[in-house]
């Protein structure tokens, strides 16, 4: 399912994570150069953290970070985090995409879930994205990154070795959702290489 054949979207990297994300994707942030594709995030976290946790990014990572908010478009360079207690979505706007914060439902037993977020890249970006599954308890994403693959997005997984719980990256190597599974430190390296070749617009 190309993505020249959806409405127009910059390439994307959807990254999701949660037990022992927050240093994992604070090193992974911080490798990364200023001119990346746009980067959305989930990190499991309780309303009132992620703010403060995307300010921390932005002073550490070259990469500009903040926590979403409904309507923020997708740029290069730029990395949205979604808010605590809000389901982060990805939409078509115009020439572009932009992001939307939805209180809903718990899906996968969370809020924000990674499922919700992986699930509308595939059908907004397509073979247009690549989908990262980072340490963490539990499934929550591993549904949402067979869903990408099988729009043609590129996926990877962190490796056992490296996550402090290897549980939501297992599930999604139970199903298929990806068949690579990429020590934390070789991540950066892997997202640019991505870069490289994504499509620009």
């Amino acid at each position: 399912m190309p993505g020249t054949a959806r409405s127009p979207c910059p390439p994307v990297i959807a990254i999701g994570a949660s037990t022992g994300g927050t240093e994992a994707l604070a090193e992974v942030l911080h490798a990364l150069p200023d001119d990346m594709p746009p980067i959305v995030v989930v990190q499991h976290m309780p309303k009132g953290f992620t703010a403060s946790f995307a300010r921390r990014l932005d002073k550490l990572c070259p990469l500009s970070v903040a926590e979403a908010r409904t309507g923020d478009h997708l740029a290069h360079g730029r990395v949205l985090i979604a808010p605590g207690d809000r389901h982060m979505i990805l939409r078509r706007d115009g020439a572009g995409a932009c992001v939307e914060t939805v209180d809903a439902p718990l899906v996968s037993g969370h809020r924000p879930s990674v499922d919700v977020l992986f699930g509308s890249v595939a059908q907004v970006a397509g073979s247009d994205a690549l989908g990262v599954l980072m340490t963490g308890m539990g499934k929550d994403g591993a549904r949402g990154l067979r869903k990408m693959k099988d729009a043609g997005a590129r996926t990877f997984v962190q490796d056992a070795a490296t996550c402090v719980v290897f549980g939501m990256p297992k599930a999604a190597l139970a199903i298929g959702a990806s068949d690579t599974a990429v020590p934390l430190g070789r991540i950066p390296a892997k997202l640019r290489a991505w870069s490289r070749i994504a499509p620009h617009p």
